[in-house]
Formats: C-alpha cells, sequence, structure tokens
C-alpha cells in the first residue's frame, strides 16, 4: 500500500501542473521593448480576427546577434492548457528560428531589432479562435519571455456601453460596463454556462474582470447589466512625455545631458488625487516608438534613461511607489520602484526606454502585492478609459473555448 500511495502522488502533481493557470513570463534585462500588435501603430494587446496577423517586435541589448526560437500553445478561457493537439490548432510548424532581425544603425545603445510575423512560411495558419501564448526561447531551450495574445471569431454582436456606478458611495470613483451579446447566425444553448465574457480595461489583463455569466436573456440577446460585478475604478487619465528628438527636450521632458548614453529628466510629477480631475487625452497607457529623423524607427531609435521624479505627500511615506504603464506589459519589479531621495526631496526612478511617446502612471503596491492605482493619481468617473470585452463560448460536447466576438467601448461620453 505504501509503496502503492507513492507511485500515485507523481500523477496527483503532474494533474495539479497540468491544469494551472498560465503566466507570463517577463523578459530578462537585456530584452527591451516587446511590441507585440496587430495593425494598430501603438502596442496593445493583442485581439485579432481568425486569419489576421500579428507582430511580435523586441531588441536584444547585449551585441550577441542570439538565435531565438519561439512556440505556440492553445488554453482555455480560464488560461489553463486546452486540450487540443497542436496540429488542430496550427497549420505548420512552431519551434521556429526568428530569422527576421537587424542591427540597430547610428545609436549610442548598440542592439539586435528582432520580428516575427505570424502566420509566415513555416507557421502558415492559426487554425482555432481562442486564447494563444506565443513564447521564446535561446539557443539552450531556456525560456526568455512569453506573451498572450486572443484570436476571435466574429460570430456575434457585442454591445459594449460604460455607465457611471449605481453605488452612491462609489459613484465619482468607479465605471461600470454594460454588455450586450446578440447573434443572428447561432444559438446559445445554456449560455449561463457556455457563455463567458472578460472585460479588459486600458489592455491591462492584471486588472481584467473575467468568467461573467449573463444576467438574463431576452430571445437570443445575452445581457449583462450588473452594478459591482462589472465596475472598474475610474483612475486618471496617464501622464506622458515624447523624446522622438533625443537631442532637444520635449513634451514633457524637463533637460537632456549626453554621458555613454543620453539621459532624459522629466518634470517632476505631483500627487493628483487630492486634486480636481483634469481632463488630458492619452493613449491609455500605451506606447509608440517614435524618431523625428529615422527612416526606420525600429532600428534607429536610441534608447535614453528616462529619469522620473514624483513630490511626496504625507499619506505615501513609507509606500512602495512604481511607475506603471505598458511600456513594460505593466510588470512591477525593482526596476520600477521609485526611491526617496533625501538630498532632493523627491521619489526618484531611472529607467532604460527607447525613443517614443509613452503614457505613465504612479502606483502603490501593497505588501500583499495588490495594487492601487488611485494611490497617487485619484480615481475620477469622468476619466476616459478604453474597455474590450471578449466572449468566450464552449457548446456542448466542444474541447476548447471559442472567442465568438469581441466588442470595444470607451468611457469618453459616461452617462449616468
Amino acid at each position: 500500500m505504501p509503496f502503492k500511495l507513492f507511485s500515485f502522488l507523481p500523477i496527483l502533481l503532474i494533474a495539479h501542473l497540468t491544469f494551472c493557470q498560465v503566466e507570463e513570463m517577463p523578459p530578462p534585462d537585456y530584452i527591451k521593448t516587446i511590441n507585440f500588435k496587430g495593425n494598430t501603430p501603438e502596442t496593445q494587446l493583442p485581439i485579432l480576427k481568425l486569419g489576421e496577423y500579428v507582430v511580435l517586435e523586441f531588441d536584444a541589448l547585449n551585441g550577441d546577434e542570439d538565435d531565438y526560437y519561439y512556440k505556440i500553445e492553445h488554453f482555455n478561457s480560464d488560461w489553463t492548457p486546452s486540450v487540443l493537439m497542436k496540429s488542430e490548432y496550427m497549420d505548420g510548424f512552431d519551434n521556429q528560428r526568428i530569422r527576421n532581425y537587424e542591427n540597430s544603425f547610428n545609436t549610442y545603445q548598440i542592439y539586435s531589432h528582432y520580428m516575427l510575423t505570424i502566420p509566415n512560411a513555416q507557421t502558415r495558419r492559426l487554425k482555432v479562435s481562442g486564447n494563444y501564448m506565443l513564447s521564446v526561447f535561446n539557443s539552450d531551450d531556456t525560456l526568455v519571455f512569453s506573451r498572450k495574445f486572443m484570436i476571435y471569431e466574429n460570430t456575434t454582436n457585442v454591445g459594449v456601453r460604460v455607465k457611471r456606478s449605481r453605488d452612491i458611495q462609489f459613484i465619482e470613483e468607479k465605471q461600470r460596463v454594460e454588455i450586450v451579446i446578440d447573434s443572428k447566425t447561432m444559438q446559445f444553448n445554456n449560455p449561463k454556462q457556455a457563455v463567458k465574457a472578460v472585460i479588459v480595461q486600458n489592455n491591462n489583463l492584471n486588472t481584467a474582470i473575467s468568467n461573467i455569466k449573463p444576467q438574463f436573456t431576452i430571445g437570443n440577446q445575452l445581457i449583462y447589466k450588473y452594478d459591482t460585478e462589472t465596475s472598474f475604478w475610474g483612475g486618471n487619465e496617464y501622464l506622458f512625455f515624447e523624446n522622438k528628438d533625443v537631442r532637444a527636450a520635449n513634451t514633457g521632458v524637463q533637460s537632456i545631458d549626453l554621458k555613454d548614453l543620453y539621459h532624459n529628466y522629466l518634470y517632476t510629477n505631483f500627487e493628483r488625487a487630492s486634486r480636481p480631475y483634469t481632463y488630458n487625452p492619452d493613449i491609455n497607457g500605451n506606447y509608440v516608438i517614435l524618431n523625428i529623423d529615422a527612416e526606420n524607427p525600429s532600428i534607429e531609435s536610441d534608447y535614453v534613461w528616462m529619469h522620473f521624479s514624483l513630490l511626496p505627500v504625507a499619506s505615501l511615506k513609507n509606500k512602495n511607489i512604481h511607475v506603471y504603464g505598458n511600456f513594460n506589459n505593466y510588470v512591477i519589479d525593482e526596476s520600477t520602484k521609485m526611491v526617496f531621495n533625501e538630498s532632493l526631496n523627491v521619489y526618484t526612478n531611472s529607467m532604460l526606454l527607447k525613443q517614443g511617446f509613452y503614457n505613465y502612471k504612479y502606483i502603490v503596491v501593497d505588501n500583499d502585492k495588490s495594487i492601487d492605482e488611485g494611490a497617487i493619481s485619484g480615481n475620477f468617473y469622468q476619466t476616459e478609459n478604453n474597455y474590450k470585452v471578449i466572449v468566450y463560448y464552449r457548446d456542448l460536447g466542444a474541447r476548447y473555448d471559442k472567442i465568438i466576438g469581441i466588442g470595444e467601448g470607451s468611457s469618453i461620453n459616461i452617462s449616468n
């Protein structure tokens, strides 16, 4: 009996690992500017229609011209591995070398710029919709980084409206999302179990609300008019800077300096939570690589040390403050942490970023790793936020979760 129990334990462990939710692997320090995008100039959460292409770009700053390989895996709606064989979701092969790369040109920081387009000659087609993970490995088959993306079928109409909170306590601070799902080509079987909706604010999967069930149905329409279940903190407009001309002070840049690389010192920011809301157009946390003097910004844009600074207030004392945005896929680590400089009486951070236009904000990270986006920036219902709704469907007897529709809405015209 002890032998049988001992031999059964690895099976239980494997089963547990098999059904764990997958997380993205952040890159090492020498991998920078991972652009994962579809048909838009700025980096966003890649959600593509079945048959469209997606482009992955990144820079390796070690100057070694290393070989990198990619693999693609399919996942269920909750990011557990699906049971599909690779041949069922892919026409062609993965585990191929990324062949398209160029070295930087006329830059102080030497780097190699890699670009992968899917589909390509080796990976000819992704055949089914759903959640995917693209993982990049080095020549030793060690995982370097991974990124999530989604493919959808346009078989349903997804209406998205953004409203103020019904809760008087949060009416000035929160936004709620109402959804209507309708299809003229398919019949929803058992929608309470088969249909799942995910709401993503500003392309940030870390704060997404998932596994939302339809509240009620009218004919073949699925209606979602929740309050708390689909509510988000409004946040505030992102701060931004632009350094497409690295030799001159641009928007948000107070001064520049050239040492081994260019250094850009941003204007000192201040706490906005206790101040009135002010509309300030942004690109909802995203960024765009730009160089005013370059024909090809991907290889001619230089890397610059960006120096952030934030005025202290009593409420921030002994708090963990970080710079936050899509420039690093909303990752929180030591490189984004603000450090208090006693001689200048400000919080500071220095970060190596590629030339362009960037959105960012300051957040507080609690000891339990929870994020408070409003502690410094504030939460206002008037804030312009982008919301994407991803609708998953698994019919009776189906073996994977389809994405049957995508909806998008903005809070710019928010109503009661």
